[in-house]
């Protein structure tokens, strides 16, 4: 009988490549991403420069290529917490925010004081208004918003940034079935400004 070859070592070398790729790519599919904050729509809780992970298996599991359709589900996202999806006016971008209202929820802005379910959202730590002006509805959403339900399977959201982010107040409500998981640890963070690493924040778990 004749005896089996050994493995050549560029052999074992490209099969070990090989599952690594294949446990990378599974792993960013179904379980944990990896994402960059590019803008400043979630000051303080997060910064420019900012890298994070995104559980993505919290909200179950979506079957690749379907438009968002799950496999497993597991549960909903619920009001505080902060989600990336795809931005509904160009679905090739990622979008990071703070879910404020779901399903079923009514939703009201007066003169920057926010009413869910008509009553006054108040203590939320990470609410930033950064200026005192006060737009009419009439101008612009931002700080007065007429009163609205959330459809099914959607949410509001808005970035803790108050006075300075492109969220739901602007262009409406995000399908549950584009929402890609919740961000839950910040594993780098880069200041380009000080050209220089925020040790202080890796590893600081988002809430």
């Amino acid at each position: 009988m004749a005896e089996k070859k050994p493995k050549s070592s560029l052999r074992e070398n490209i099969e070990a490549i090989v599952i690594a790729i294949i446990i990378a790519m599974f792993i960013r599919t179904f379980i944990v991403q990896a994402f960059k904050i590019p803008s400043g729509s979630m000051l303080e809780t997060l910064q420019i420069g900012d890298q994070i992970l995104v559980n993505k298996f919290i909200y179950g599991v979506k079957i690749p290529f379907t438009d968002g359709k799950t496999l497993i589900p597991v549960k909903d996202p619920q009001k505080g917490d902060i989600v990336v999806f795809k931005y509904p006016e160009d679905p090739s971008k990622d979008f990071i925010k703070r879910v404020i209202a779901v399903g079923g929820d009514t939703l009201e802005i007066i003169n920057k004081k926010l009413y869910v379910n008509d009553t006054l959202v108040e203590g939320e730590p990470y609410a930033v208004y950064k200026t005192n002006q006060v737009y009419p509805g009439m101008v612009s959403p931002r700080d007065n918003l007429r009163k609205i339900t959330v459809p099914d399977n959607n949410l509001f959201v808005m970035g803790d940034n108050r006075d300075n982010s492109h969220d739901s107040r602007f262009w409406g409500f995000v399908d549950l079935k584009a929402v890609k998981g919740k961000a839950f640890i910040i594993y780098w963070s880069w200041n380009k400004n000080k050209f220089g690493v925020r040790w202080n924040r890796i590893g600081d778990i988002l809430l």
